[in-house]
């Protein structure tokens, strides 16, 4: 046995992930072809193969503790000029994301590690492009807006050809789904 390297992500799910994997390939992405869509919760780790079942047990449990929770994506971002991304933001469902983020990391499991920057959920839709194209990026998905019960998260691994491919779903232990948030209602007609 040697070694593999994993993640840990909530999926953006259709038509949602196809769209905006489309569109990250349109911006000259060429890595986005095998990246599925995402919200990372652990970034790209490399662990013995043999540590896999102790890993798929941490996250049963951590998942088993964890509820649905309303996710929402709004508007885009960037890490420019720390990092060469552009990213659709989180801006419903980031703290539940944070918390499970730690959750899988925790120092007492199996993937205890430290990040290379602070936690900050989002969907990446360019990185390491032209910047004219990062550009584009952060300007045509600047109204883009999504919304979707998360129910769960899930391993993958990165194949020898860079492809990421899905070992296994954690859905979380509750099925009950909080209600979407709703923009408050304009009542300044109503006070007339």
């Amino acid at each position: 046995m040697g070694t593999v390297t994993i993640g840990v992500s909530i999926a953006v799910p259709e038509p949602h992930g196809t769209l905006l994997q489309q569109r990250r390939v349109g911006f000259g992405d060429a890595a986005a072809r095998g990246i599925p869509t995402h919200v990372t919760l652990l970034p790209p780790t490399e662990i013995e193969e043999a540590d896999l079942p102790a890993l798929e047990a941490h996250l049963a449990r951590v998942a088993a503790a964890g509820r649905p929770f309303p996710m929402r994506l709004s508007g885009t971002g960037t890490f420019r000029p720390l990092s060469p991304v552009v990213f659709v933001q989180v801006v419903e469902g980031a703290e539940a994301c944070a918390r499970l983020q730690q959750q899988v990391r925790n120092a007492s499991g199996p993937v205890a590690r430290e990040l290379q920057f602070p936690y900050h959920p989002h969907v990446t839709v360019a990185h390491g492009i032209d910047e004219a194209a990062m550009d584009r990026a952060y300007e045509e998905l600047a109204d883009y807006a999504a919304e979707w019960p998360c129910t769960g998260f899930g391993l993958h691994e990165q194949g020898d050809d860079g492809v990421w491919r899905k070992l296994r779903d954690f859905p979380f232990g509750s099925t009950v789904v909080p209600p979407q948030a709703t923009a408050p209602e304009d009542t300044s007609l109503h006070a007339r």
